[in-house]
Formats: C-alpha cells, sequence, structure tokens
C-alpha cells in the first residue's frame, strides 16, 4: 500500500482530484488531498494574512497530525510551490516528489518570479487589494468545465508573492523524483505559468536524477484524464 498526498492548485480545492481519489483507493492506496486556506472549500478562511507559508502548514499539519510516511507527494500547478516549501518539514517522509503540470521553484523563488506576472504584496487598508481573480480554465468536457469553474474562488495574493525556502537543491534529497507535463499546454501564454510549466519540464526530460512523463491534454490533467494520470501514479508504486 502506498500513501498518496495529492496538493491542489491555485483557486481550487480537494474537489479537483475527485476522479482520482476513487481509483487510487480502490487499487489499495490511501490518499490524502488536503484542502488549502482561503480557497475551495474553505474559501470562508481567506484574509490578508493567508500567505504560502499557510498553505504550506495545511499540507505539513496534515502529514504531521496524520503520522504519514514513505508517501507519494504531489502538487499540481501551483501546489508546486506548495510542496517544494513543504520539504523543509517532512523531507524525510517523502519516498517520491511528483509535479503535475507545476512550479517548480528553487530557494528564493515566488510565484510572481516565475511567471512574470504583476501581483504585489497584499497591503492592508481601505481600497486595498488582495485577492486574485481566478483565471479561466477550459475542460474537454464543457459540463465539468462548468462544475469545477463554479467552485473555483478567488485566491489571496501573498500565496504568489511569498518566496520558498529550499536549503538545498531538489535533487540533493533521496527521495525520486518525477515531472509530468500536459503536452497541450501552449509554451507562452501570458500569466498561466505555461512557460514556468514549459521550463521545469524541459529541466526533468534532460537531467538523470528525474523522471519525466506527458500526458495527452491542456493543463486539467486531474480532470480531462483523471485515468491516465492514476495509471502514471500506480507505476511509481
Amino acid at each position: 500500500m502506498t500513501t498518496f498526498v495529492l496538493v491542489h492548485g491555485a483557486w481550487g480545492g480537494s474537489y479537483g482530484f475527485k476522479y482520482v481519489r476513487g481509483p487510487l483507493r480502490a487499487a489499495g492506496h490511501e490518499v490524502f488531498t488536503p484542502s488549502l486556506t482561503g480557497i475551495g472549500e474553505r474559501t470562508h478562511l481567506a484574509s490578508p494574512q493567508v500567505d504560502l507559508t499557510t498553505h504550506i502548514t495545511d499540507v505539513v499539519n496534515t502529514i504531521l497530525y496524520e503520522d504519514l510516511t514513505d508517501i507519494v507527494l504531489l502538487g499540481y500547478s501551483y501546489g508546486g510551490m506548495v510542496v517544494t516549501g513543504a520539504l523543509e518539514h517532512v523531507a524525510d517522509r517523502v519516498a517520491h516528489l511528483v509535479y503535475l503540470d507545476a512550479f517548480k521553484p528553487g530557494d528564493g523563488e515566488s510565484l510572481t518570479d516565475l511567471t512574470g506576472a504583476p501581483y504585489r504584496a497584499p497591503a492592508i487598508g481601505p481600497g486595498s487589494t488582495w485577492l486574485v481573480e481566478p483565471l479561466y480554465r477550459p475542460a474537454e468536457d464543457d459540463s465539468q468545465a462548468d462544475w469545477f469553474s463554479a467552485r473555483r474562488s478567488w485566491h489571496p495574493v501573498g500565496c504568489f508573492t511569498e518566496a520558498v525556502r529550499l536549503r538545498q537543491p531538489l535533487e540533493g534529497y533521496p527521495f525520486t523524483r518525477t515531472y509530468i507535463k500536459a503536452l497541450q499546454e501552449p509554451r507562452a501564454a501570458t500569466g498561466t505559468g505555461a512557460s514556468a510549466f514549459w521550463r521545469a519540464a524541459e529541466h526533468a526530460k534532460t537531467d538523470p536524477a528525474w523522471r519525466y512523463r506527458e500526458i495527452d491534454t491542456d493543463h486539467l490533467i486531474p480532470i480531462n484524464r483523471p485515468a491516465e494520470l492514476v495509471k502514471l501514479l500506480l507505476e511509481l508504486t
């Protein structure tokens, strides 16, 4: 049995893995999909104080309070920022680290650094802006697009402007690493992070310390291609 911890992306929630959890559990594995504070089903907790550290703590506490070990830790999209930051606290509990069409920051890098998006750290006071409107993402099935779009929530901007702390390069950790790339994601699309995803993918593709896999769809892999994603994740077990 393998324990999977799947971390969702920006503007989303644990519901984003609804088509992935069941098949993994049916195959005999444990699956945790922690919801990040202030978005998804925890949108009622949004505040200007929510930042990347808050989300890292959400994931770290799930792992520590559940006493999870030898885990497959997956970060999807923005979740790549979160799982990277979590390593400072739980690296010894990770057996395999997966980036699913995700940001792969280095020490001192924020999502804003990786995308070039003009996000600014939140200011407190009248007229201040600390929430970022959801980025529209189409799905292959229009009915699914409507269902998921209705659940996307505005995202605290501090999550995008705070930098990750990573004590050593990812290749220096004893766990194994995989990058999974959505092939239909354009190589350059303003504001989407697509270029950052492709840079991370190209690195993984050429570095022997990484496994590299591809899925022929756009960025919404867990919605568009859940069966293919589950198949790849089961290969890791």
